[in-house]
């Protein structure tokens, strides 16, 4: 469901039977004041786009979605390392950890109410992940090396809960049409699971066509986790809504971010198109 506050900051809300104090979102490219390859609203202060532009940017979706605290943005390396985030935020209060350094992680947990996790995507898939009873959430960056590497397993083991009492929603990512890859990745995946091996196609190339999607089901369904949403939409192929690294090389970054919100809170509204 696509959500369109006034200011045209367009956002993705997941459609999944989360706990009320679950609160979800997914950026889209628009509503922000990034220019070029980047236009419009890149989250990412990695890429190369004006660090003023992606502050502002930060600061209007923060406004938008009345959030209770400042995204953690990770520093992501493609890897299978889980943030502890509750953690984190204690020990940054202490001011011991390294202040104003992004901590390293892929994915991130927390049980703490009004504390937001974020991952930043364009083209791996990002996975969110929420306890049944709202007593946990976590957030996942699974480009296919983290995927393969088990980035999925590591949250899931993070959050301390078995599969069925998990939801999971899968945001956007590039689609099998457009995701070709070598056989070195279907053999890291072929050789963690055979059945693996429904998720590619091979091409006229004689490469493969990698359905990222359908191998983080296959993950998830392995785990027990049955509650999986999702959004099937191509990053790649959706040039006005997503940036895709794979398509424009230098370009933005979207958000993926969730949290559970805090006693006061309120959920964020918009009219939907």
């Amino acid at each position: 469901m696509i959500v369109a506050p006034a200011s045209a900051l367009a956002l993705l809300q997941p459609h999944w039977p989360a706990p009320a104090a679950v609160r979800a979102a997914f950026t889209l490219r628009t509503g922000g004041v990034s220019v070029g390859r980047y236009a419009s609203l890149n989250l990412g202060g990695h890429v190369g786009d004006t660090p003023a532009a992606v502050a502002e940017n930060r600061r209007r979706l923060a406004d938008e979605l009345d959030l209770p605290a400042e995204p953690l943005w990770l520093s992501q390396v493609h890897g299978t390392t889980v943030l502890a985030a509750d953690d984190w935020v204690a020990a940054s209060a202490h001011g011991t950890t390294g202040q104003g350094t992004p901590p390293q992680g892929d994915a991130a947990v927390t049980r703490r109410p009004g504390c937001v996790l974020a991952v930043l995507v364009a083209d791996c898939l990002p996975v969110l992940l929420a306890r049944r009873d709202g007593g946990a959430v976590a957030v996942a960056h699974a480009g296919w090396r983290g995927l393969a590497a088990g980035v999925i397993e590591a949250t899931i083991a993070a959050l301390g809960a078995a599969g069925e009492e998990l939801l999971a929603w899968l945001g956007p990512s590039i689609g099998p049409a457009h995701f070709e890859v070598g056989e070195e990745v279907r053999t890291a995946f072929c050789r963690h699971d055979a059945r693996a091996a429904e998720a590619f196609v091979r091409n006229a190339r004689g490469r493969w066509q990698c359905d990222l999607p359908r191998l983080a089901r296959q993950r998830l369904a392995a785990l027990g986790v049955s509650g999986v949403h999702g959004e099937d939409r191509c990053t790649f192929r959706e040039s006005d809504a997503f940036y895709s690294y794979r398509r424009d090389g230098v370009t933005g970054r979207m958000a993926a971010m969730i949290w559970l919100a805090p006693s006061l809170g309120r959920p964020p509204t918009a009219p939907a198109l």
